[in-house]
């Protein structure tokens, strides 16, 4: 079992670690901070050092309760102690695009009632899908308005993790048709507060301050009962914290 150590600190972006298990170009460890993907939220960058030359890592991904690494060339023997450095500066761009749009949905929601048909989140720009049937150009200048000025009011945020029974009685999803499996006993919780709160399994800034200002860029007719709203921050932190 890997300790995804994203989960409980997303701003851990070194540590060391481990390997449990060793494929032919990738590792497993007993620990890390790298996030493999997931709810539209791309898998990390960065490197892991075991003989002093940082090696690339090209790609990240969870296999049960695993998560591996994969390099180019050979990976290193099983038990061999590892330094990961998390490519700190992408990762803190995804962060703040990901709380913004927690920001955005929890507007939504909250003015028409729908949920997220899909999204996806990149260090430049973000993207979500909503049931909705139609929003015009007044309805995008209200939420992008509402949305900013919950931003500005640098809100803390959260993460918590709450029992499957409470997140059965509660309402803390915003996705559409959602089913958790049964096995699923816990649920990371993002809760911005007094404003919002949402399962989720990404990696989210600490404050709604460090976003930046959001501007909805682009709408997009998906379908019958589904837009899409585009986004990107301006503004925010130069650099990232730490």
């Amino acid at each position: 079992m890997t300790d995804q150590l994203y989960l409980r600190d997303s701003y851990l972006h070194e540590f060391d670690a481990r390997v449990t298990a060793v494929q032919e170009h990738a590792v497993a460890l007993d620990r890390t901070a790298f996030f493999p993907g997931g709810g539209g939220q791309p898998a990390d960058a960065g490197t892991l050092d075991w003989t002093g030359v940082p090696a690339p890592i090209v790609e990240v991904r969870r296999d049960g309760d695993l998560v591996w690494h994969v390099f180019e060339g050979a990976p290193p023997s099983a038990d061999t102690p590892v330094r990961g450095r998390v490519d700190w500066a992408r990762r803190y761009a995804i962060m703040r695009h990901h709380s913004a749009l927690h920001v955005l949905v929890g507007i939504v929601y909250r003015r028409f009632g729908a949920k997220v048909t899909g999204g996806a989140i990149y260090p430049d720009r973000a993207r979500m899908d909503f049931s909705l049937e139609n929003l015009n150009k007044e309805l995008v200048a209200a939420i992008e308005a509402q949305t900013n000025a919950v931003i500005a009011e640098n809100l803390p945020i959260h993460v918590r993790f709450v029992s499957r029974e409470e997140f059965d009685r509660g309402d803390l999803t915003r996705l559409a048709n959602v089913s958790l499996p049964p096995t699923v006993l816990e649920v990371r919780v993002v809760e911005i507060e007094g404003f919002d709160a949402q399962a989720d399994g990404g990696t989210h800034v600490a404050r709604t301050g460090e976003i930046g200002t959001l501007e909805i860029t682009k709408t997009e007719n998906k379908g019958k009962a589904n837009r899409r709203l585009e986004i990107a921050l301006h503004g925010g932190p130069g650099a990232p914290p730490g």
